[in-house]
């Protein structure tokens, strides 16, 4: 649906998105992760048409909707990463407000809203001023927004920020909601869990995009094991400094080390624990998962 070929823009010394090719299909929930400062709002924007790339091509395949820049005919979505809608209108005036921009009429406007309102169950607070409505509501109330032209491609720009765990919930049961009635999707996020929801997913670390596969596909292509330790300790960085460790991370109450051969890290790590006089609770080799893909992909030198 969205294919780019060596896409780049450049702020004055900066090169927020450097040489970026990647390929959106029709039907796809593409996830774009990465750290802050990554590229991916600049990516999002010059993908929407809202600034211009400064080098590479956007090609939009098998749309149709109104014609954009260059002639490319596109029907997008576009919900920003800050709530950006008009805090002293109500839920319904920012609806009629966004609709008016797509000349539709208000007798459409009043039947798209009602249907999209009961799927992101905002119906009742039709009246409400858009200030007083909770975090999730108002992302709920942006995505209404986005969807009220009917859409074949929503971007979603770190939607769930802020957000609080049921909300979260909530908004990607929509978002599945939304795939399987046709609209593709990409969105942004700094959630592991929610990457992993995702049909493709795309890595973003300084302007590049560094690794694009299937959530279980990246987890396949990791080159290494992953040891899961649990000690009565809050440190173990003492680890890195073995030859058979490559990196140590805190991962919830427990410590995920990455090793290239399971035997000889394990006995390595125990040795070096024990003559430190900590208590090994636990140790034993896990799957990676997608957090641990990502941990490694941003320590590397991107080149």
């Amino acid at each position: 649906m969205i294919e780019t070929d060596s896409l780049t823009k450049v702020f004055g010394k900066l090169t927020a998105v450097d040489r970026v090719s990647i390929k959106i299909n029709k039907g796809d929930i593409f996830g774009l992760v990465g750290p802050d400062g990554a590229g991916k709002t600049t990516l999002i924007r010059m993908l929407c048409g809202i600034i211009t790339p400064t080098g590479g091509n956007i090609r939009y395949l098998n749309t149709t909707g109104k014609k954009g820049p260059g002639g490319a005919t596109r029907s997008f979505g576009y919900m920003p990463q800050k709530f950006s809608l008009y805090g002293d209108l109500t839920v319904m005036e920012n609806i009629y407000f966004f609709g008016s921009l797509y000349s539709l009429k208000r007798s459409v406007i009043n039947q798209r809203a009602d249907e999209i309102l009961e799927l992101t169950k905002l119906i009742k607070f039709k009246k409400r001023f858009a200030d007083e409505l909770s975090g999730g509501m108002k992302q709920k109330l942006a995505l209404t927004c986005a969807l009220i032209a009917r859409p074949e491609m929503l971007f979603l720009d770190e939607p769930t920020i802020g957000v609080d765990p049921e909300s979260r919930k909530e908004f990607w049961k929509t978002i599945y909601q939304l795939n399987r009635e046709g609209i593709t999707i990409l969105v942004s996020t700094p959630y592991m869990d929610e990457a992993e929801l995702c049909k493709v997913v795309a890595f973003m670390d300084r302007g590049k995009v560094v690794a694009v596969d299937t959530p279980s596909g990246l987890k396949k292509s990791f080159p290494f094991k992953i040891l899961e330790i649990k000690a009565n300790t809050p440190f173990l960085d003492f680890l890195r400094g073995l030859e058979e460790v490559k990196d140590v991370y805190f991962f919830g109450d427990r410590f995920h080390v990455v090793v290239s051969n399971v035997e000889q890290a394990r006995a390595a790590i125990v040795k070096e624990i024990a003559g430190r006089g900590i208590n090994l609770v636990q140790i034993k080799e896990i799957p990676p998962s997608i957090e641990d893909v990502f941990v490694s992909l941003a320590g590397k030198e991107v080149v």
